[in-house]
């Protein structure tokens, strides 16, 4: 806030996925923190029953890093508080105005909110800050870590109870419901999107099932499918993800070519990752395994987490699947939607401390092989937080 001439924050959480406000209050109340550079935060909860719980949570021997609680996580909470601490025409750093989180393209405050704020309040400066702020999130502390390694052992054992019951015969729910099971019994969290989950020989899709949304069966797992799935385990606010690939013998050639691409990305992607190192430099690095055996992917092969804004570029080659398929032409969204790029920025310095996802996915034709967990950045290399996900494994 110094360095910046802030004379205060406004750091939103919300329904966001990244929850900004937990970083500052330790604390997940979907709400809005006002943090003055001199002085008490007050923390904006958007209903009354969140504060009940802090103080329930309180009586049981929690703690708490905030004192001022409010209800009014609005347009018109967030006015008053400014007002109350003489904020009216102060220089104001605001987090949550930008966002690349998973279904979370452009920010998680609302315009209605942001709206009133700007209009109520006129000689006040406000400047987005969401990168900078992330980019102070990014490098780990020595706890933080600590809860990182216990979040993947979470995310690793979950990973294994999906070995165990997937077979032939075994329904998509049965397997939702065990790597859910095994997070959630563990004291862990499983952070939006919860789990993706995909199967079948041709395994383009990927998000939650559809029978989540819709009203139909969960479909069975056959011979030679293959069975993916995307976990985000959440311990003490540290996600980690692992990639989850599971082939169904017999494995299809073009599968188990994929799951050898895939894993030459990962492989060099361990290599790159350094301290020093940019974004671009390790992003591009594990596009080349994947490149060169003319694949295309529909995910990013690397993104950061804690929080997840820097992103690697996804959906490169998806033209050889339209060129493969007369009459996928009707989706004309592929052509029209521009190609991304690393979101938080490509100059993005490699630090000790720092925790990425890798995510490499290749695709052939409908075929496609992701695999993928959580490293750390060290001193000297990476630490791998995960083991099984990292191949593709055969049952």
């Amino acid at each position: 806030m110094t360095a910046g001439g802030f004379d205060c924050l406004i750091v939103a959480g919300l329904r966001g996925r990244e929850q900004f406000d937990g970083y500052v209050t330790n604390d997940s109340c979907e709400g809005i923190v006002v943090f003055p550079q001199e002085g008490q935060p007050t923390y904006l909860a958007w209903a009354t029953s969140r504060i009940t719980r802090y103080m329930d949570n309180l009586e049981r021997g929690g703690t708490s890093w905030i004192d001022d609680w409010r209800v009014g996580a609005t347009g018109p909470g967030l006015v008053a508080i400014l007002r109350e601490k003489g904020f009216d025409s102060a220089t104001i750093g605001v987090v949550g105005l930008e966002s690349q989180a998973p279904g979370e393209p452009e920010g998680c405050i609302a315009y209605k909110t942001w709206h009133h704020v700007l209009e109520h309040l006129p000689n006040a400066t406000f400047v987005d800050v969401s990168r900078q702020f992330a980019e102070l999130m990014l490098v780990k502390s020595k706890e933080e870590l600590a809860l990182l390694r216990h979040s993947a052992r979470i995310g690793e054992m979950a990973c294994e109870a999906m070995v165990t019951v997937t077979k032939p015969g075994t329904t998509e729910s049965e397997i939702y419901a065990t790597v859910i099971k095994t997070i959630f019994s563990n004291g862990a969290n499983a952070i939006w999107p919860i789990l993706n989950l995909q199967t079948g020989v041709h395994n383009l899709g990927w998000g939650p099932p559809m029978w989540l949304y819709r009203a139909q069966p969960p479909p069975v797992v056959q011979k030679g499918d293959i069975v993916q799935t995307e976990m985000f385990p959440c311990y003490g606010g540290m996600e980690t993800q692992q990639q989850m690939s599971i082939a169904l013998k017999p494995v299809h050639p073009i599968n188990q070519e994929l799951a050898e691409v895939a894993r030459h990305s990962y492989e060099a992607g361990l290599q790159a990752l350094r301290p020093g190192k940019k974004f671009r430099e390790v992003a591009r690095a594990m596009e080349v395994p994947i490149t060169e055996a003319g694949c295309w992917r529909v995910t990013p092969l690397i993104h950061t987490l804690n929080p997840l804004l820097w992103v690697g570029p996804s959906r490169i080659g998806i033209d050889q699947l339209i060129a493969q398929l007369p009459g996928i032409e009707k989706y004309k969204w592929t052509q029209r939607v521009p190609l991304t790029a690393p979101v938080g920025g490509e100059d993005l310095v490699v630090k000790p401390g720092m925790v990425f996802a890798f995510e490499p996915n290749a695709c052939r034709g409908k075929h496609r092989v992701n695999i993928g967990g959580t490293v750390v950045v060290t001193e000297d290399g990476v630490e791998e937080l995960n083991k099984l996900p990292t191949e593709m494994q055969a049952v």
